[in-house]
């Protein structure tokens, strides 16, 4: 398999960022379908931010299962960790400028789960912003991912994280495909 491009520990907990698991093309493909996605106005980070809704769009567990990056995510996974997982939640995450968007953990600590972000516009601007924030248990920011076009972030599902939104001069949405992992056991 292929080496991370960048990758940082929070609390003993891995993230992983890898340029190679999606093509620029296959982020493309993706992102063209999504554009005539139905996207509901319904999730949320937290509990305690429940009135403040985001746009996303379910995948069913074939849809999750037919994309190639899924796999090799997968493979990658396997091929890091030693261990076999599988995706019990995949979504694609809507997000543009104005949106409120909160720091939130995927998991409990003692959980063994992971996420997969895989950012799907054609293109981005390092200006637009849009990164994705992980914070320590301090809650402060220690590492960010730039939302670059097919780059695939995996991390650990208790490290608090969020996507912040693109800026004001940003006219493309920051659409965010993400798998939440489970162990197989």
């Amino acid at each position: 398999m292929t080496q991370p491009t960048y990758s940082h520990t929070v609390g003993n907990k891995p993230i992983w960022v890898f340029d190679n698991l999606c093509s620029q093309d296959e982020a493309t493909s993706i992102y063209q379908g999504l554009e005539i996605s139905a996207f509901k106005h319904n999730e949320v980070a937290r509990p305690d931010t429940a009135q403040y809704k985001h746009w996303a769009v379910e995948l069913s567990d074939a849809q999750i299962a037919s994309l190639p990056v899924y796999q090799r995510a997968m493979a990658q996974i396997s091929e890091t960790t030693g261990k076999k997982y599988r995706a019990y939640r995949g979504y694609v995450n809507y997000a543009s400028y104005g949106d409120m968007l909160f720091t939130h953990t995927d998991c409990l600590p003692e959980a063994d789960e992971l996420t997969v972000l895989v950012y799907l516009c054609p293109e981005w601007d390092i200006e637009w912003g849009g990164e994705t924030l992980f914070y320590n248990e301090h809650d402060d920011c220690v590492f960010a991912s730039t939302p670059k076009p097919g780059r695939t972030v995996i991390f650990h599902g208790a490290i608090k994280h969020v996507g912040r939104p693109p800026n004001r001069i940003c006219y493309t949405p920051r659409y965010t495909l993400a798998f939440k992992l489970e162990p197989i056991t």
